[in-house]
């Protein structure tokens, strides 16, 4: 156990929305790297879980509930309840994968569920990060995207809170088959960012943002037409 693991405590609770594209119990390259983080986590004494976004029925939208047997519900219910927020995505023509886009596109309907005295969206409060794999170009893209939405739903974005493979360009081996567990870089970058989103996790839960949007909304309305 890391002597870190007073500093972050046993509370905080690290969430990973795996969106590869492959159903179960099909291998995902990305759940691979996923795995790294959740030991490491686990050293720290963060708590984690994992859900594979297409294991569930979720329909296409941009509210919170879709109505029918839309299953978004029950997994925003865990995105609200954690601490760390971790996207993990592949690289398919060089973007992020369409599951990943979806999985934006319903927190949209977040914004819906603010605080009623502040403004603050659900996800206030939580630090996020990125893990994608691939065998193409496309690493930046996908966290730099990632990351910025996830700013503007009201996540806290730590220091080096992205990690990936990625193989030579064009067609070739995935992570698991090219012995990426092995790569310096990126395992050196999943350290990185498990301990700055555990440590800033406590930190934020420690020391609440306090903007009040709703104030800030009317300020605004003030000086605009």
């Amino acid at each position: 156990m890391s002597q870190l693991t007073n500093i972050f405590l046993m509370s905080s609770k690290a969430l990973f929305l795996n969106c590869t594209l492959k159903k179960s119990p099909e291998v995902s390259h990305t759940r691979a790297l996923i795995d790294k983080a959740v030991e490491l986590f686990q050293d720290l004494g963060v708590d984690s879980e994992v859900i594979r976004i297409v294991d569930y029925n979720i329909a296409f939208g941009v509210s919170s509930d879709e109505g029918g047997d839309d299953e978004w519900p029950q997994i925003l219910k865990k995105i609200k309840a954690c601490d760390i927020l971790i996207i993990g995505s592949p690289i398919w023509f060089g973007v992020r994968s369409a599951v990943a886009q979806m999985v934006l596109e319903r927190l949209d309907g977040s914004y819906a569920d603010a605080e009623p005295l502040t403004g603050q969206y659900p996800l206030y409060g939580k630090v996020a990060g990125v893990i994608v794999t691939g065998n193409e170009d496309g690493a930046h893209n996908v966290s730099a995207n990632t990351l910025f939405n996830l700013t503007h739903l009201g996540c806290t974005i730590p220091p080096n809170a992205d990690c990936y493979w990625v193989g030579d360009a064009g067609p070739g081996p995935s992570y698991i088959d090219a012995g990426g567990d092995r790569h310096l870089y990126t395992n050196r970058t999943v350290r990185y960012m498990v301990n700055n989103l555990a440590y800033m996790a406590k930190l934020l839960r420690d020391n609440p943002i306090p903007t009040k949007l709703k104030e800030l909304d009317e300020a605004a309305k003030k000086v605009s037409d």
